[in-house]
């Protein structure tokens, strides 16, 4: 069964209206409709109706170029929907939108030279050891560390010589974990297709600049599975309760297979643990924090910390019952915690991503 959530963000669209970005629009309304196509059109044909999108904007020819784009097509029945072309195009309109918000001043993104395992040189220097890479030696400071000491006389000596810092680039698995229980529909806020957002940013990010990293991506409800990264657009939240437990036990199943070195779960969620798995059958109680579901899921956290996985929590709530809840989970696993709203998540979980790839080697 399908749950729709027809709540659209008034202030975004409004923005997208502003410059008519009729791809932009297109786009986000196909993730809030769970990408259904016809129903994505027939939204836009209301904002036009309403007077949101100019009522001279030809929206039929525009569809009529979907197709002719071969970005939807028609399937054995004659309904429209999205085409592989279609997938790679909204993955890549979801990144560049995140990606203009990281440079407008989020928590900050680093472009990368090299995918994979690597060095990357730092505009930083320290004074040269004995053993440092030769090609490392910052020429310019050097000299003037020369001058300085000798007043001008350029006698060069190993004092006088600094390196650049460099920092090591380390491949990495990583699961996102998205909650897909009622609550990320409620409240009047849509909040997972902003989760839905992010999954597809990190998957362009990944295939296009680090192919060597791992994504996988997991839902959880009342049971957590694995999906395909190809299913993203066509995530919807359901009636169900919050297995964290179960998620984060398939999320530590897929990461024991790689051979990354480092090994991280992305969980974004808006809601406490209600449900836990046992004997096959879930056990529910959507009513404050039940320590049976409490304690088997802190369990589970700390065999993630056991296994070296790294939990990276970004909740998108704060009532204060769950936020003692995840700074506990958070200190039990060594991990990290943000308070994100759905309007910054994409910012803060690439800037996680792109960061956590890196150490500075001494």
């Amino acid at each position: 069964m399908r749950h729709r959530y027809l709540y659209l963000d008034p202030d975004y669209l409004q923005a997208l209206l502003a410059g008519l970005d009729l791809m932009r629009i297109f786009n986000q309304l196909l993730l809030a409709s769970g990408g259904d196509v016809e129903q994505t059109m027939e939204w836009m044909r209301y904002l036009q109706r309403e007077g949101y999108i100019d009522e001279r904007v030809d929206l039929e020819e525009f569809f009529a170029s979907l197709e002719d784009q071969q970005m939807v097509g028609r399937d054995s029945d004659g309904s429209l929907q999205l085409t592989s072309i279609g997938e790679r195009r909204i993955r890549r309109s979801a990144f560049e939108e995140v990606f203009s918000s990281l440079k407008r001043g989020g928590p900050g993104y680093h472009p990368v030279r090299s995918s994979g395992e690597g060095v990357e040189r730092l505009p930083e220097t320290r004074p040269y050891t004995f053993g440092d890479d030769l090609h490392r030696i910052d020429t310019g400071r050097s000299f003037h560390n020369a001058l300085k000491r000798t007043q001008g006389e350029l006698e060069l000596s190993e004092e006088d010589l600094e390196v650049y810092e460099t920092e090591h680039l380390t491949s990495c698995a990583t699961v996102v974990a998205i909650d897909v229980s009622h609550s990320m529909i409620l409240y009047g806020e849509d909040r997972i297709t902003p989760a839905k957002t992010v999954a597809l940013a990190l998957t362009e990010l990944i295939t296009t600049k680090y192919p060597k990293d791992y994504l996988g991506l997991i839902l959880f409800g009342d049971r957590a599975e694995r999906v395909e990264l190809s299913e993203i657009p066509y995530i919807q939240a359901g009636p169900y309760h919050t297995n964290t437990r179960e998620a984060l036990q398939l999320s530590r199943a897929l990461l024991a297979r790689r051979k990354q070195p480092n090994k991280q779960i992305f969980l974004v969620t808006d809601g406490k643990p209600s449900a836990i798995t046992e004997g096959g059958q879930v056990y529910k109680n959507p009513f404050g924090l039940d320590m049976k579901i409490v304690n088997r899921t802190l369990e589970e956290v700390d065999l993630c910390r056991r296994q070296q996985i790294v939990i990276t929590t970004f909740m998108l709530a704060t009532d204060p019952m769950l936020t003692d809840f995840v700074e506990k989970l958070t200190q039990i696993n060594r991990g990290r915690a943000y308070f994100a709203s759905p309007h910054d998540l994409g910012e803060f979980i690439l800037a996680d991503y792109i960061r956590n790839r890196r150490r500075r080697l001494h």
